[in-house]
């Protein structure tokens, strides 16, 4: 029979696994919808913006679950991991704070803009709401997987013998990590590759949509 903390790797496991099914798209989709977007304004086809658009549900569909399953993840660094928040929270901690106060915020503020403001901003500032979302969802995904690094290489850290836990002693040491830099180049470039199924010279991948958005 499974003990409290198996059954709370089980949990958390289960989470990560369903939470990473949309991290790569909406890595992926954001830069692609700015790209698209960007060749609309440049060039004025009309095919460019319907294509932003219709992706654009889906992006929206996508981050929506993403934030669900997210919160759900770092609700359980509480609920079944508690003593290891408290233990390298200096650390831990930081990263993800980060993430939320600055990429999380950015990326949540400018996809209602993305949204709402097809018919109330202009072509060019709706473009760069658009950079702007793909920007903070790539932020987002540098804090945690710095965070993520330090869980696999803890350096910039030490035991503080008074307080009986672990505190960070190198903020850049800690953001340099090389092992978070890896895992960040690595999961980006995935989540390009997943969203550059959805170009349209790939959309072969997607028989029922070609017609209907291939580019002229």
């Amino acid at each position: 029979m499974l003990d409290i903390v198996e059954l709370s790797r089980l949990q958390f496991a289960l989470t990560a696994m369903y939470h990473f099914l949309f991290v790569p798209l909406t890595l992926g989709m954001a830069f692609l919808l700015a790209i698209m977007e960007t060749v609309y304004v440049l060039s004025g086809k009309q095919i460019y913006k319907d294509m932003t658009k219709f992706w654009g549900k889906l992006f929206g569909i996508n981050f929506a679950l993403g934030v669900a399953t997210g919160l759900t993840m770092e609700f359980q660094f509480g609920t079944n991991w508690s003593y290891y928040s408290h233990y390298v929270g200096d650390i831990f901690g930081a990263p993800l704070a980060i993430e939320g106060l600055m990429a999380f915020f950015l990326e949540s503020t400018f996809v209602g803009l993305f949204f709402f403001g097809w018919d109330r901003l202009g072509k060019v500032q709706h473009m760069c709401v658009t950079w702007l979302v793909a920007l903070g969802s790539n932020l987002s995904a540098l804090w945690i997987l710095v965070a993520n690094g330090w869980m696999q290489n803890p350096i910039a850290s030490d035991f503080n013998f008074e307080t009986m836990r672990m505190e960070m002693v190198s903020f850049s040491e800690l953001v340099l990590n090389p092992v978070a830099q890896v895992k960040f180049v690595h999961t980006v470039a995935s989540g390009y590759v997943t969203g550059a199924m959805f170009h349209p010279r790939y959309q072969c991948l997607l028989p029922a949509e070609r017609p209907r958005h291939r580019v002229r």
